[in-house]
């Protein structure tokens, strides 16, 4: 089973995108779930995590610009991002936190004009 992140796209520096991520039930409710995104040459990293009970946290690029949620009736984790910057340019991922492997999906290309 990969998770398979939706709602990248080209946005200019200041916009909006919110991302989708949609899973089973049996990944989605019993996990922490966690938005990962891999900025060119670099490596992928976490940047935003939420509970399975909605506690969230974020990694300081991110803090205050980017929400993250889930809906644990739908099975789907949710990523608004806003006063974007191109330095948020990458692939995004979803997968659970800790992630595993197997969950890799191909993400989505997030691209932030300048």
């Amino acid at each position: 089973v990969q998770l398979q992140a939706s709602g990248g796209g080209l946005v200019q520096t200041g916009g909006s995108l919110r991302l989708s991520c949609a899973t089973s039930n049996r990944i989605f409710n019993p996990n922490a779930m966690g938005w990962y995104r891999q900025a060119p040459g670099n490596q992928r990293e976490l940047i935003a995590r939420a509970s399975k009970f909605g506690r969230t946290n974020y990694d300081d690029s991110v803090k205050g610009r980017f929400t993250v949620s889930r809906d644990n009736v739908k099975n789907t984790l949710y990523l608004q991002m806003t006063s974007m910057k191109p330095e948020d340019t990458g692939v995004y991922y979803c997968n659970t936190h800790p992630a595993v492997d197997r969950y890799w999906g191909q993400g989505t290309l997030v691209t932030v004009s300048s």
